[in-house]
């Protein structure tokens, strides 16, 4: 097994955008560029923190162990195929999305890759539910923690409660968009954590530790919690370990981006952690907040697109869009500071132009 330190798909500017301070193994998808609900493999944005793993098929294994499993195992993608298959649509995206906002809006930028909206994307994963695996192994009373190590070269590695990791829609996915999983998103298995954040859905799995105890890592003790003078410490964290990610709206366009002026459709997605978006709406410059339009499908999990029907005139605009979800929660006008730069879900905000068409 070899490690490749940065990105194996090509990366064209017309699809990606590349975060100040990402590294070579980050790149952001240019929403506007989206063709559909999904997100094409060739445009999904990605995240690794250590270099990607070169590996080969026929000699993966993943190894199941733990004190709260009746025996060891290991597993080959053989092994796996023969379990039920199931397929889910569900978002992954980066606890850090939109963290760059945080320098416009506090006038200092948190740590972290400057990401703008696009370190998110929506895929139909195929694969086995991780629960039938673990049975595979024996999985007794009392487990607590299940712990995904991946294969790249810093084993990254987050635990998972026992109750998420049986959930039905927690998956260990072989597939992407109907195509065997591409090596920049965890070839040949990654797992799939429905509604919480990038980080648990650990790519190029090769481990899984099922323990009646507390398995923390760096990676939800000092890493990706909310931390800072408005957060309390838990446990072992320096901050409140995140889980779920929030409701957030985003908008098809590009930053500074020019429109034709007259009649037009807004567009953009919105999505919720596990929840489901019940209502878009948005605020052209100094107007009246307008219910925008839900297209199917509206997958939990996942996202809705919206779109909004409107006059633009010459001149600079601003869009504002706030989301909500069937569990209550709204986009806040602002965010508290953190200083690991997640979960930021202000109303969103987009500056744009409408020129008049040229004439003949």
């Amino acid at each position: 097994m070899s490690h490749h330190p940065g990105i194996f798909k090509p990366l064209p500017g017309e699809y990606f955008r590349h975060p100040e301070e990402g590294g070579a193994t980050n790149v952001e998808t240019r929403l506007s560029r989206l063709p559909g609900y999904l997100t094409p493999n060739r445009q999904f944005f990605v995240r690794s923190h250590f270099d990607i793993p070169e590996l080969e098929a026929t000699n993966w294994r993943l190894t199941l162990t733990g004190d709260a499993l009746s025996r060891e195992q290991s597993l080959s993608l053989a092994d796996l195929e023969r379990l039920p298959r199931v397929s889910v649509i569900r978002a992954i995206e980066c606890a850090g999305n939109a963290r760059a906002f945080f320098a416009r809006d506090f006038g200092t930028a948190a740590e972290g890759a400057q990401w703008g909206q696009g370190a998110v994307g929506v895929a139909e994963w195929s694969g086995v539910r991780l629960r039938d695996v673990l049975a595979l192994a024996g999985l007794e009373e009392g487990a607590f923690h299940v712990l995904p190590e991946g294969l790249d070269s810093g084993r990254f590695a987050r635990p998972l409660p026992i109750d998420k990791a049986l959930a039905d829609d927690t998956i260990i996915a072989l597939a992407m968009n109907g195509e065997p999983l591409p090596i920049d998103h965890g070839f040949p298995a990654r797992l799939v954590v429905s509604g919480w954040l990038g980080a648990a859905s650990v790519k190029w799995l090769g481990r899984l530790e099922v323990s009646r105890d507390a398995l923390n890592t760096y990676w939800n003790t000092k890493d990706y919690t909310l931390a800072g003078p408005d957060y309390p410490v838990e446990g072992e964290a320096d901050g409140v370990p995140i889980t779920t990610m929030p409701v957030m709206s985003l908008i098809d366009l590009e930053d500074d981006a020019r429109l034709d002026a007259g009649d037009t459709i807004l567009r953009g997605r919105a999505l919720s952690g596990e929840g489901q978006i019940t209502r878009v709406e948005c605020r052209l410059d100094d107007g009246v907040w307008q219910r925008a339009t839900l297209h199917m499908p509206n997958i939990a999990g996942a996202w809705v697109c919206w779109s909004l029907t409107c006059h633009l005139d010459a001149g600079r605009h601003v869009l504002q869009v706030r989301a909500r979800d069937d569990r209550g929660h709204e986009q806040p006008e602002r965010v508290v500071w953190n200083d690991h730069g997640c979960l930021y879900n202000a109303v969103t905000r987009v500056t744009f132009h409408a020129d008049d068409r040229a004439r003949d």
